[in-house]
């Protein structure tokens, strides 16, 4: 009886064992077959399954991956909701940005667009006479003056000024002069300059009319057509001037002097100068 139970459990210690042991064998083949799961996954790429409302992902193109070489060239999506794509003033920036640049375009064009040039004739302020008894010819030295105003931003340069004397439609004396001037910003300046005429041959008879002793009033009529050269910022422009004087051939003359606008005179001073004799 004895070695009978003892056989008995021994026999059931061993029945025992032999039925735990296929317990550890299923639980081996579970984790081969997960891991065999895990390999076979891993096989395959990732694949991004798109459907109506979502499309491929154009950085990865579906793939899941990039280049490494890739990482800092490539840009993250970023939705169109995002703060960090609506500055704050952006709209207040552009138009100020606009405003600038219109005001200083403006202001550019209006100190470097070219204004007028105004050339006025100021007359004849000098007249020289000499006289060739032998030959009968009046000699002319005439200077007269220009009055140059500039109304740009910049200096003027008066490259080259021309002038011609006619009397009775016959030129008798020419001058050209070179480089005259420069006219500073809105400024105006007076340019001086002689031309010398001579009246003889067929006006011979000039030559009796300025001597003659009993004519008291000796003055002839002439007509100088004056042309001058402007230049600044590589712009060149002309301007003549076409005009009549009187010239006194008798003997040399002087211009004279602008008279000066006299002071208004209080009722009781313009009282007392008309009761003068």
């Amino acid at each position: 009886m004895r070695q009978s139970d003892a056989g008995g459990s021994r026999g059931g210690e061993s029945g025992g064992g032999v039925a735990k042991r296929p317990k550890a064998e299923d639980g081996d083949e579970d984790g081969l077959d997960s891991r065999d799961r895990v390999e076979d996954i891993a096989k395959f790429p990732y694949v991004e399954f798109t459907g109506q409302d979502s499309i491929t992902c154009p950085t990865c193109q579906g793939t899941g991956c990039i280049p490494t070489e890739q990482v800092n060239e490539l840009v993250a999506l970023i939705p169109y909701s995002d703060q960090r794509l609506r500055p704050q003033r952006t709209k207040l920036y552009v138009l100020l940005s606009v405003l600038l640049c219109l005001l200083v375009s403006g202001l550019v064009v209006f100190f470097l667009f070219p204004h007028s040039v105004l050339v006025d004739d100021d007359g004849i302020k000098v007249v020289q006479v000499w006289f060739d008894k032998k030959n009968s010819v009046v000699i002319l030295a005439i200077t007269a003056t220009l009055r140059i105003k500039n109304s740009n931003f910049y200096s003027v340069t008066v490259t080259s000024l021309t002038s011609q004397v006619q009397y009775m439609n016959t030129v008798v004396g020419t001058q050209q002069i070179s480089s005259v001037s420069s006219i500073q910003p809105l400024s105006d300046k007076l340019v001086n300059f002689t031309v010398k005429a001579e009246l003889g041959g067929p006006f011979s008879y000039l030559y009796f009319f300025c001597t003659f002793p009993k004519v008291k009033v000796h003055n002839i009529v002439i007509f100088m057509r004056t042309s001058v050269k402007l230049s600044y910022i590589g712009h060149a422009t002309q301007s003549s001037l076409e005009r009549y004087h009187y010239v006194d051939c008798s003997t040399n003359s002087t211009a004279a002097p602008d008279a000066r606008p006299r002071r208004s005179l209080a009722p009781q001073d313009a009282a007392e100068a008309t009761m003068e004799p």
